[in-house]
């Protein structure tokens, strides 16, 4: 593979010393992955889970036993009382505005505990009545509650934002594209019992983005009323080709499901079509495929450390989800990164990104995703607003190959472009 590259003599021996230190937190990473292997054919096994639930309904989908039972399963998976698990939900944006239109009416007040959320989330929530659908519009008043300098929640500033208004506190497990570090499962139990401290009352959502499986628990076993996330990113496995999942306290899942489809429908109706088989499959290789993902930006994190890069989590800390920061101080750095990514594609790999706006972006992103299904974060993709401190947000690889590899071709692409120099003696 090395011979391939322009500067490959170099980087190997690099990498040959990075695989040998990283080599015990690889092995910690498989214990996880084991466990949750564990798990989801045990609970396989409890649903007696069959052929007969791969086959999927059409029209307007009632009794769809596979769904049914798919749902069961993942109820279980997370600890939760109910969970919708649709094809028809097309994004993690999409799953959240459910859950938050589900629960909030005219009146309320939502209040994100970890500072601003994902940027797509913005047009969701609104900023005036403009007539676009948003929260804003419905007369539901949103605040957010920075985070301290040290990346923890403002206490203070949570209570003094509270009103009578109040009625749901959001947290945001992963960073999105921010620097702040994410919020372990442990981290967010404390969170939720410091709330239910203040005010009993109030419901608690969990974005669950990019975390599925990669803790042993997740936030509904923390206490959350209600999470959300996508099937093309963790749980999917790299086999769902749509669709997202709700999962919480019935009430409240049932809720979301009257948003998403509608009151008298809610979880009975929605047509599967093919899908159901990819959910079942994608969901038992979950836990295998975010191992080789959390191996890969393991292997990341230690090689661009290595190089003198600030990178979190670093390749020793505790993870909570997929995504590796990187901070490479340039936009041309930046941009000579994810052009490496996605040369070594197994999609679209001729194709070379540039920056370019987004909708739900603030900053033009350069965005490498040379993907089998469009967008999807747990294969392997990277990119990252073109804004100071420059930072790519690296997530996903279906196996830790591909991403070792693909890392490979992107120093040796900012080595190439003069954006990178490394000391290691060239072999003629």
């Amino acid at each position: 593979m090395y011979k391939h590259l322009s500067h490959g003599f170099r980087i190997k021996q690099i990498v040959t010393e990075i695989e040998q230190k990283i080599v015990p937190v690889i092995r910690k990473i498989e214990e996880q992955a084991e466990y949750g292997q564990w798990k989801v054919l045990d609970f396989f096994r409890k649903h007696g889970v069959s052929e007969h639930h791969l086959q999927s309904s059409t029209g307007y989908g009632y009794d769809d036993l596979g769904r049914d039972t798919l749902e069961k399963v993942f109820a279980d998976l997370f600890g939760a009382e109910m969970a919708l698990v649709r094809p028809n939900i097309i994004s993690g944006t999409h799953a959240i505005a459910a859950c938050l239109y589900g629960i909030l009416r005219p009146g309320d007040e939502l209040i994100y505990l970890t500072g601003k959320p994902y940027d797509t989330l913005q047009q969701v929530i609104g900023s005036g009545q403009d007539g676009s659908g948003s929260l804003a519009d419905y007369n539901i008043s949103y605040q957010e509650v920075p985070l301290t300098p040290e990346g923890s929640i403002n206490w203070p500033r949570f209570e003094q934002a509270l009103t009578h208004r109040t009625r749901l506190i959001g947290i945001q497990r992963s960073r999105g594209y921010s620097a702040r570090p994410s919020f372990t499962i442990s981290q967010i139990k404390e969170i939720i019992n410091h709330i239910r401290a203040i005010r009993p009352d109030l419901l608690v959502f969990v974005d669950n983005c990019y975390g599925e499986f990669v803790e042993a628990e997740e936030p509904t076993h923390a206490g959350a009323d209600i999470i959300a996330g996508s099937l093309i990113k963790n749980p999917g496995g790299g086999l769902a080709k749509s669709g997202g999942y709700i999962t919480g306290k019935a009430k409240w899942v049932k809720r979301a499901a009257s948003r998403l489809v509608a009151p008298g429908i809610g979880l009975e109706g929605g047509a599967t079509y093919g899908y159901l088989r990819d959910f079942f499959q994608g969901l038992f290789l979950a836990p295998h495929v975010v191992g080789e993902a959390l191996k890969g930006a393991v292997f990341t994190s230690a090689l661009l450390e290595e190089l003198g890069f600030d990178t979190s989590p670093g390749w020793q800390e505790k993870r909570t989800d997929i995504i590796q920061q990187i901070h490479l101080g340039s936009p041309e750095r930046l941009v000579a990164f994810c052009q490496g990514i996605q040369s070594a594609s197994p999609v679209d790999a001729h194709i070379s990104p540039v920056p370019a706006a987004m909708p739900g972006y603030e900053d033009p992103v350069i965005m490498a995703a040379g993907t089998f299904v469009q967008g999807a974060s747990i294969e392997l993709s990277a990119d990252g607003p073109i804004r100071p401190p420059y930072i790519a947000y690296l997530q996903g690889g279906l196996t830790y190959s591909h991403v070792k590899i693909a890392v490979i071709q992107a120093l040796d692409q900012m080595i190439s472009t003069g954006s990178l120099s490394i000391t290691t003696p060239e072999k003629h």
